[in-house]
């Protein structure tokens, strides 16, 4: 295959923007770390976990580009994918979605029957997911639903004891990303009122910033809730204080207009919180 191709594979696929993928990683270990709590944690769930993430969100991205190939040459930010250039036709996407798919299906045996079981259902809104953006007024809700089950099926790997620390943390999750999917669409708010996609960038209007803020901040409440249940140690207090002040540092990109900025700078609260869970596990045991 030549180099050229090999590269616009990589693209459609967003390995070269590994962001994407580091926003699903972190939720889903988090699910994983969360069930660690009371039990074994093996290496081989966490690298499935890892492999995981980075399939789902490449099928998610190719499958998005396939939908939305027609579009993305009328945004500034997307006109420069591999479908909209023409670097990849639609038929060379579809083969390299099954493929990815199919891989997605190997890693899958590798788990149990209720993993399987929630991986599918959640798997056909990955697929409805672009569709979304043109039907429902808030996709980012779609989003959030559905990259959020990250955090039950790595849970699932662990245990089969669905907990209210996981109902709350999964809550949580999900506000987080609607949330910093929110800032991602500001970015292209203009665009996207031009080609008639549906945001919350959108339909909350001015009010998106303040209500991306406070679903932000459900996210740290759920967090707290799961430390209280859970007795984590006063550690976990730091982590909290941490994620506070990168949530300050957040409000100043927002009030500079720097939606991606504000965008990306969720990978560090990922890490953080996911370092406060790894944290828990060791002084726990």
């Amino acid at each position: 295959m030549p180099m050229k191709k090999l590269k616009a594979y990589t693209e459609l696929a967003r390995i070269d923007k590994p962001i994407g993928i580091y926003l699903l990683l972190w939720p889903s270990l988090l699910g994983l770390f969360l069930a660690g709590l009371n039990s074994n944690l093996s290496l081989k769930n966490i690298l499935i976990v890892i492999l995981g993430s980075v399939l789902v969100r490449s099928c998610g991205c190719v499958i998005n580009d396939i939908s939305d190939y027609k579009i993305d040459k009328l945004v500034q930010r997307t006109a420069r994918r591999p479908l909209a250039t023409g670097a990849l036709n639609v038929f060379e996407a579809w083969v390299f979605f099954f493929v990815l798919s199919l891989l997605s299906i190997y890693l899958l045996t590798f788990t149990n029957t209720l993993t399987i079981k929630i991986s599918i259902f959640f798997a056909t809104l990955i697929v409805l997911y672009p569709l979304s953006k043109r039907f429902i007024p808030a996709p980012q809700f779609i989003l959030g639903i559905t990259f959020g089950s990250g955090s039950l099926i790595a849970y699932s790997l662990q245990s089969n004891d669905f907990t209210i620390s996981l109902m709350i943390l999964y809550t949580g999750i999900v506000a987080w990303i609607i949330s910093f999917d929110t800032y991602y669409a500001l970015e292209d708010k203009e665009d996207d009122l031009k080609i008639n996609i549906n945001s919350t960038a959108i339909m909350w209007g001015e009010n998106a910033i303040k209500y991306a803020r406070i679903l932000h901040l459900f996210f740290y409440a759920s967090l707290i809730l799961i430390a209280i249940l859970n007795k984590f140690s006063y550690a976990f207090l730091l982590v909290i204080i941490l994620l506070l002040f990168i949530f300050i540092y957040q409000k100043k990109l927002i009030n500079e207009s720097k939606f991606l900025d504000a965008f990306k700078i969720n990978n560090l609260v990922g890490i953080i919180a996911v370092l406060g869970f790894v944290l828990e596990i060791i002084l726990l045991k």
